[in-house]
C-alpha cells in the first residue's frame, strides 16, 4: 500500500467539477477519468450542487483519482462541503470514493440557473444522463 503523498483517492464528482479542463485551470491533475453513477442520492441545485439522500433516485457523475493534497486544494476554500465515503458504480464495478456534499440542505426556493445550464452542459460534454429534478 502506498502512504506517500502521491496515494491517489477515487473522488466522485456530480456538479462542475465533473469537467476534466476546470479541475486541471485550478492545478489539479486528474487521473484514471471514469463515467460513475451513484445509487440512492439525487443531485440537488442551490447556490451550488449537493447530494440528498434518495432510495428511488440515481445520480451520474464522473470519478477521477487524486492526490490528498489535491483533493484539499479543491475544497479548502468551501468549508460547507464534507466529504463523506460512499460506493459508486464505476466501468460496471462497485467501488469506494469520496464525495464531498453540502451539510445543510439547500433552501427550497435556493436557485442559481447560471450554475444548473454550466451543469447541463458538463453533462452533455461527457454524455451522462440529465437529472429528472434537480
Amino acid at each position: 500500500m502506498d502512504n506517500s503523498r502521491n496515494r491517489l483517492n477515487d473522488v466522485f464528482f456530480y456538479g462542475l467539477y465533473m469537467d476534466e479542463e476546470i479541475l486541471k485551470n485550478k492545478g489539479i491533475v486528474p487521473k484514471n477519468r471514469r463515467e460513475a453513477f451513484v445509487k440512492g442520492y439525487r443531485i440537488r441545485i442551490g447556490n451550488s450542487a449537493t447530494l440528498l439522500r434518495d432510495e428511488d433516485s440515481k445520480t451520474y457523475g464522473m470519478v477521477y483519482s487524486l492526490t490528498h493534497d489535491e483533493i484539499k486544494k479543491l475544497y479548502q476554500d468551501l468549508s460547507s462541503y464534507t466529504s463523506e465515503a460512499l460506493l459508486i458504480e464505476a466501468e460496471g464495478e462497485v467501488i469506494p470514493a469520496l464525495c464531498y456534499v453540502l451539510l445543510d440542505e439547500p433552501a427550497e426556493d435556493e436557485k442559481n440557473e447560471e450554475y444548473f445550464h454550466k451543469l447541463i452542459a458538463c453533462l452533455d460534454k461527457y454524455t451522462l444522463p440529465k437529472p429528472i429534478k434537480v
